[in-house]
């Protein structure tokens, strides 16, 4: 409890008679004995509601515009999303990084004139145009910025319209940016999260160290490593040799010889390699006490997935492409995985991916969450992390970026994050405000800052999806 208000009630009660009780709404003395019975409560009554402070109706609010600005260099490029109302209230949103800003527009003319507190209703009306993947950006962007609006709206933060919070604080994980081909640099780098507070690290490693280590991949020759990532895993004909598995290995000790084996290091980006050779290097990793190995292969392949899970003891995580609950719900059902791992700007937004990390729980699965994002998701996030009882961590990819966190301003005047933990705000909605004069400076080439977007303001086509 603050201070302030601890010293309130801890404080004697003082004597108020009727006289300075009236004086103290502005009632002249005169005025005050004038009035008796009804009278006098109704002008009482009336001068305590006059001194209400309502940010907004919240009954009335409704959709007037939605406009975008992309923001680069975050470090990935952003669209950001901007919902005006009819009672100057402002919700923020994010299309997922590396999409398109369309995928939000597209949906102005579905929303303009709606109630932003209604958040299920919009979602339900509009989340048939979201896809996986980064397809989903416009739908999940648009829910966080109804989440902001009702939030401002009723006067409490995000974490509350989901049930409440289980935390006051979000761990984070951090990858680095340094050399990937060096392990002592990579080392060095993981070690400098740990100084700044991380307590959760991740670290990709895989084929594409080993492009020019003769005998440690088996492929078609002129077999391109890099034009793989454009091909699902199965059909690129690349495996690792015994060779290369233990040259990953040797790898992977390096750093652990240097962040030591109580830190949890997950891992990421092994490369486009067949089942069998996943199953080969999970197993090699398995002395390494590695947190998780991620998205092995893709997720849609859950009974190969389920093939790794069920050869190693490393932990198998996947799901940051994965939009809305039900997929999830057929991985965690059939065994293929240990951990999911949505990104809240491509599972649904913040409902439905505290309904996913709810599921999840029931079955025992755990729930970490993908992000690389502005401040304005990362808010998003941290919001439904406080609100899920099997969260893990929450991934900080902008750590580099030393303008990323002056991109907002939090309503509450605390930082974004403290000590490798995100803190979780009690203000309303997100608890976060755009920084004019920072996104100005990010904008994307030739684009603009949340300019007017009216020919997007009609709705051309039945959406309705039954007869």
């Amino acid at each position: 409890m603050k201070p302030t208000v601890q010293a309130l009630l801890d404080a004697p009660a003082p004597a108020v008679d009727r006289r300075s009780f009236f004086k103290t709404l502005g009632i002249s003395a005169a005025g005050a004995m004038a009035l008796t019975g009804e009278a006098g409560a109704q002008a009482a009554a009336n001068v305590v509601q006059s001194n209400v402070k309502r940010a907004s109706e919240p009954s009335a609010l409704r959709i007037t515009d939605l406009r975008v600005a992309v923001i680069v260099g975050a470090p990935m490029t952003c669209p950001l999303i901007r919902v005006d109302t009819n009672q100057g209230l402002v919700g923020w949103g994010e299309v997922r990084d590396g999409a398109s800003e369309t995928y939000a527009l597209a949906l102005k003319s579905r929303i303009l004139g709606e109630n932003p507190c209604n958040v299920d209703k919009i979602f339900r009306k509009i989340k048939q145009f979201g896809g996986q993947a980064r397809q989903a950006g416009g739908v999940c962007g648009v829910e966080m910025a109804m989440m902001d609006l009702a939030g401002k709206a009723w006067g409490v933060p995000c974490w509350q319209m989901l049930g409440g919070k289980f935390r006051d604080r979000v761990r984070l994980y951090a990858d680095t940016t340094a050399n990937q081909r060096d392990p002592k640099q990579q080392a060095a780098a993981l070690k400098e999260r740990m100084d700044r507070g991380i307590t959760y690290l991740k670290q990709d490693f895989g084929i594409g160290l080993m492009r020019d280590v003769p005998g440690t991949l088996s492929m078609p020759p002129g077999t391109n490593i890099g034009q793989g990532e454009r091909v699902m895993h199965p059909f690129t004909g690349i495996e690792i040799t015994d060779k290369g598995i233990a040259w990953l290995s040797d790898w992977v000790g390096q750093i652990r010889e240097v962040i030591g084996m109580e830190i949890p290091l997950s891992t990421d980006h092994y490369g486009h390699i067949s089942v069998n050779s996943c199953i080969k290097l999970a197993r090699a990793m398995e002395k390494w006490n590695l947190a998780w190995m991620e998205d092995m292969v893709p997720w849609q392949l859950g009974e190969q997935m389920k093939q790794i899970r069920d050869s190693t003891t490393v932990p198998i995580l996947t799901g940051e492409d994965i939009y809305l609950k039900e997929p999830f719900i057929q991985l965690i059902d059939m065994g293929a995985v240990d951990m999911i791992h949505p990104d809240l700007a491509s599972s649904g937004g913040l409902i439905e991916t505290k309904k996913i990390g709810d599921y999840a729980m029931e079955k025992g699965v755990a729930m970490a969450m993908h992000f690389a994002g502005t401040p304005i998701s990362f808010m998003a996030n941290v919001h439904c992390a406080a609100a899920t009882e099997n969260f893990i961590s929450l991934e900080h990819h902008s750590m580099d970026v030393p303008w990323w966190e002056s991109l907002v301003r939090t309503t509450a005047g605390t930082p974004l994050v403290e000590k490798g933990f995100a803190v979780v705000p009690d203000t309303p909605g997100l608890g976060v405000e755009l920084n004019e004069e920072v996104a100005k400076q990010h904008l994307r080439p030739k684009s603009g800052y949340f300019e007017p977007t009216p020919e997007w303001d009609t709705i051309r086509s039945n959406d309705r999806l039954w007869s």
